[in-house]
């Protein structure tokens, strides 16, 4: 019985880092079509840095990370109803789970400054010079990245399927219906 336990133990870690990078996988694209859309606009003023690809990329691990541990805490579980039309468990969780990015990206600052070994007074400075404006456009561009996201993961849960399976793993043909061309 206890290698049953270790291989369902197994088997779960599996199933979770493979919907850790669909999770990844579509939000590296996402934000990384993003950031060239602000640096084709920005390459017009001449103010872009190349290395915020890479950043990218690493922020859509750690998110992708903060989603499944979201989803694993049962963050917005109490808004779902059988019943219910999916457009209101996609938008909540879009809304909730933009919320959570933006703690953890305020969370990501604190740490930051104080690797740095920054003042408090320097790490709050830092993160109001960024405005509102920049503040307000991540958090849009977060929520319009989730809900097409939101949207397929909630049809996926609706039609038991499981989100790798669906998109990375060879599917059966289709069976028509008799007479069907």
């Amino acid at each position: 019985m206890p290698s049953e336990h270790k291989s369902t133990v197994k088997e779960k870690a599996v199933e979770e880092v493979k919907l850790m990078w669909v999770v990844f996988l579509y939000l590296a694209f996402v934000f990384s079509a993003f950031l060239e859309y602000r640096r084709l606009v920005l390459a017009e003023v001449g103010s872009f840095d190349y290395i915020k690809h890479g950043f990218a990329l690493i922020e859509a691990l750690i998110i992708a990370k903060v989603i499944l541990i979201g989803q694993a805490l049962g963050i917005g579980k109490r808004f779902e109803k059988k019943g219910d039309p999916l457009i209101i468990p996609v938008l909540v969780n879009a809304v909730l789970y933009s919320i959570l990015v933006g703690l953890f990206t305020v969370l990501e600052h604190m740490i930051e400054g104080l690797i740095h070994k920054e003042s408090w007074a320097t790490i709050v400075e830092k993160m109001a010079s960024l405005g509102p404006q920049e503040f307000m456009a991540r958090t849009l561009i977060t929520f319009v990245s989730f809900v097409p996201f939101f949207a397929v993961w909630e049809v996926a849960k609706e039609y038991g399927g499981d989100l790798y399976e669906l998109f990375f793993k060879r599917r059966k043909p289709a069976e028509r219906p008799a007479g069907a061309q």
